[in-house]
């Protein structure tokens, strides 16, 4: 990740509570609880579980977001992206095309993370505040409603760092040191090479999520690890100072919701360009790999004209010795709106050549009003500027609220 514009706290108001399914009983609650308890050398009182809280996944599909129920059960989501500056057509058909699906049925607070990943490792300081500011504009480009969604910059809300400190404190450290993510990039970069931060993001990045009570967090598999370490936590903090915070005069011997992860409707997996094996990614050291949302029409064409392909006659889905075939195929059936099975039709006798000529055009006309609409939005500074401060100071008073909590239950003299 290396931007973070839009997910990082979402409200989220989900029409009824048939999208949440528990997939766990009580009985394996209780064995979860106890099992972190064991982990962590205390044991969990009789009754301490909800067996009405689910600790599963949450599925949402496509026909749920277009049936709105007469009535709403208000839900919170978080999720979030660095400010890399720089977004590709994997973020945009994989995540945020589904954002801006569900956006009719919630409210978001979105994130532009610029203390999170970004600064774990090394980075382009002069560019930081433009990458973060681009970054937020290519996400209202691509449909982002801001009187819906309050889109504000991680930095310009304190109560993030601060409470990251806090559970730093009730976090093991040993718990940490496993984390995947952590491991994989000490290990390229060197020990010399890396900071602290790298290790403890993944508590910043609870931090986020419970801040706010989420309920719901869409996470990708590179990311259910740090959801698994934010509900840990969560439940840590509760237990340890819950009861005593409910005597203090709390609302319940919870002080943080514990968040279910999000599984969105069916999100594409966009394969690289030139590996049709390999996920398209910003980490990827050619940019020939991926098409970027603000790549001018020469470029898209030119990559779409020297994207692997193969051999075989005729164009088809899902043939496993045709990976990049698949993947282009799926692409332009995203871009175009149209089914599975129309672009089966259409493409099955086509060539490479007049392929890529449908692709090339069915690209630039999608990205072109998007394009359109991030330099309209870049170019009045006073504007983003505006939105980012009115995200920032609705976001204030949730996590204020959270934060305080946690000082008074931890005991903590409060001016």
């Amino acid at each position: 990740m290396g931007s973070y514009v839009l997910s990082h706290v979402m409200s989220v108001s989900i029409a009824s509570p048939r999208f949440l399914t528990s997939m766990s009983s009580g009985r394996l609650q209780r064995s979860y609880l106890k099992k972190w308890g064991r982990i962590h050398h205390y044991r969990l009182p009789g009754g301490y579980v909800d067996t009405s809280r689910c600790y599963c996944s949450v599925s949402v599909s496509q026909s749920d977001i277009s049936e709105k129920a007469s009535t709403s059960v208000k839900k919170r989501v978080v999720s979030g992206v660095q400010p890399t500056g720089s977004l590709h057509l994997g973020n945009y058909l994989g995540a945020i095309k589904n954002w801006i699906l569900l956006q009719d049925l919630v409210t978001k607070k979105i994130i532009d993370s610029d203390v999170r990943r970004v600064i774990t490792l090394e980075y382009d300081v002069k560019q930081l505040a433009t990458a973060t500011k681009s970054t937020a504009a290519i996400y209202m480009a691509c449909g982002v409603d801001t009187t819906k969604a309050s889109v504000f910059v991680q930095s310009h809300v304190r109560a993030h760092v601060e409470l990251m400190w806090l559970l730093s404190s009730v976090t093991p450290i040993g718990r940490v040191n496993r984390m995947i993510q952590f491991k994989e990039k000490s290990r390229k970069a060197g020990d010399e090479q890396v900071g602290v931060a790298l290790l403890t993001y993944p508590v910043l990045m609870a931090s986020d999520i419970l801040l706010y009570q989420s309920d719901l967090v869409p996470v990708g598999e590179d990311q259910k690890q740090h959801l698994e370490l934010t509900r840990e936590l969560a439940e840590r903090v509760n237990y340890m100072y819950g009861r005593k915070w409910k005597k203090m005069g709390g609302r319940s011997s919870a002080i943080f919701k514990v968040p279910e992860s999000l599984i969105p409707p069916a999100g594409a997996r966009v394969m690289s360009l030139t590996d049709g094996l390999s996920k398209m990614s910003k980490s990827d050291p050619s940019d020939q790999s991926r098409i970027n949302l603000l790549d001018p029409k020469d470029v898209i064409a030119n990559k779409i004209k020297r994207c692997k392909t193969d051999s075989f006659p005729g164009l088809e889905f899902g043939n496993p010795e045709r990976p990049e075939c698949n993947n282009l195929l799926s692409i332009y059936q995203l871009i175009s709106g149209r089914t599975k099975e129309e672009v089966a039709q259409e493409c099955q006798d086509m060539n490479w050549g007049a392929f890529k000529t449908l692709l090339i055009d069915a690209l630039i006309d999608h990205l072109h009003p998007i394009q359109v609409r991030y330099e309209e939005i870049m170019s009045d500074s006073a504007y983003l500027d505006r939105v980012l401060a009115e995200g920032a100071t609705k976001a204030a008073v949730v996590a204020d609220a959270t934060l305080n909590n946690v000082y008074q239950a931890m005991g903590f003299l409060r001016r």
